[in-house]
């Protein structure tokens, strides 16, 4: 084959199989990924099963060369990939099908199997029939059930986890906003409406739009909250309720770009549109969060396996409402406690737009690089062009609008 096939994309190609019983068996698309390993290693592999030189192997010969290797394989996984390698169903496949298969992300298993005898799949049943799991073990595979919507990636996910690093982030940065929140509350000795209090925006957390030059403003507001239990409650349950069980799924590099991202979008769409307003709270980047999973079941719902979905669904939308009703409540209609500083509640939608799109292209790429996603960088431009538009907003809007600014605090 010429040298040419490397720079060959790899393209949607989805494949469908049915067991004898009707049974529905996941459709996988292939990605735009080329081949990770050098062409004389593909090559030599291939000529290994193809003595005859034909430049051809056979499906079930391609299974030999899984199985040399000693990898043991999903069935279901297996059929699937060979399905997308032979697109004419003709039981053979040619080298530039043996490379894309073999560079297509979702076989990168396969491909650390071979070549380095790395990821193995325990078992060809389904996770749910495990029996004989310690309390962990049954932990990890009721966490793969809620956030993940394919049965393979449920397995690896199962197989490979370690809690090692531990999900570490969500943790500190939960910590972290109630260690501040008791803080503020010994010090201004009040545990409900602290944000009435005149001393509450002086510290160096909160955004304020007089003090919006000093721009690490901009993420540690969500580190303080309004004082109300309410508020501090609902978006502590939401954060650990679903932050954690996405650490330990997706890592803490990608939820944290997440919850960064949601949290910063949220101070900056306050200073675009209710530029008079400061802001308190973590629920820009909860609701990043949030939404981003909310959208991820939705999206999958027929592969999604937790229990109660519809019923747990509504739960969380209504406790989403309830905290958004708060703080829409709160900005239009303070507390008779003077002065009160009319906290913004458009970090919340802030948030929630950050998860309907980054938020989702990140959770729906599980086990794939996402600067290898097209539609990953696609959002990410717009959020980057969305932040620089609201920083030169910042930088000019508020004088030449002539704004009439709150007093600083």
């Amino acid at each position: 084959m010429p040298d040419a096939s490397r720079d060959v994309p790899v393209h949607s190609s989805p494949a469908v199989a049915a067991n004898a019983e009707g049974d529905e068996i996941e459709v996988l698309e292939s990605i735009d990924v080329l081949p990770v390993a050098p062409e004389d290693q593909w090559k030599s592999l291939f000529d290994k099963f193809d003595s005859e030189s034909s430049g051809f192997i056979s499906t079930e010969r391609f299974r030999d060369l899984l199985a040399a290797h000693g990898s043991e394989l999903d069935p279901h996984k297996l059929e699937v990939l060979l399905a997308l390698a032979d697109g004419n169903a003709d039981g053979k496949i040619c080298y530039q099908d043996f490379v894309n298969l073999m560079s297509n992300k979702r076989s990168n298993s396969f491909r650390r199997a071979i070549l380095q005898g790395g990821r193995q799949l325990k078992g060809a049943g389904a996770l749910g029939e495990e029996v004989g799991l310690g309390l962990s073990q049954r932990l990890v595979r009721h966490i793969a059930y809620e956030t993940l919507p394919r049965e393979i990636d449920r397995k690896w996910y199962f197989d490979s986890y370690t809690c090692c690093p531990p999900p570490w982030l969500i943790l500190a940065i939960t910590i972290a906003e109630v260690a501040v929140f008791m803080y503020y509350g010994l010090q201004l000795d009040r545990w409900v409406l602290q944000v009435s209090s005149p001393h509450f925006l002086r510290g160096p957390l909160p955004y304020h739009p007089q003090l919006r030059i000093q721009a690490w403003r901009y993420l540690s507001y969500a580190f303080m909250h309004a004082g109300r239990i309410e508020h501090l409650g609902l978006n502590m349950a939401m954060q650990l309720l679903v932050g954690v069980p996405l650490e330990m799924v997706h890592g803490a590099l990608r939820i944290g770009l997440v919850y960064v991202c949601g949290v910063l979008a949220g101070s900056l769409a306050v200073s675009v549109t209710d530029m008079t307003a400061p802001v308190v709270g973590s629920s820009g980047g909860v609701y990043a969060l949030v939404s981003a999973h909310l959208a991820n079941v939705v999206m999958n719902w027929s592969g999604m396996k937790c229990q109660f979905k519809l019923f747990r669904m509504a739960m969380a939308l209504v406790c989403m409402s309830v905290e958004f009703g708060r703080a829409v409540w709160l900005r239009f209609y303070p507390p008779a406690f003077p002065p009160c500083p009319n906290p913004s509640f458009v970090a919340h939608l802030g948030g929630v737009m950050v998860g309907l799109t980054l938020g989702v292209v990140v959770l729906q790429n599980y086990e794939q690089r996402l600067q290898e996603q097209s539609l990953f960088w696609i959002f990410f431009s717009v959020y980057f062009l969305f932040v620089l538009c609201a920083v030169f907003w910042n930088v000019f809007a508020y004088s030449l609008l002539d704004v009439r600014l709150p007093p600083t605090p």
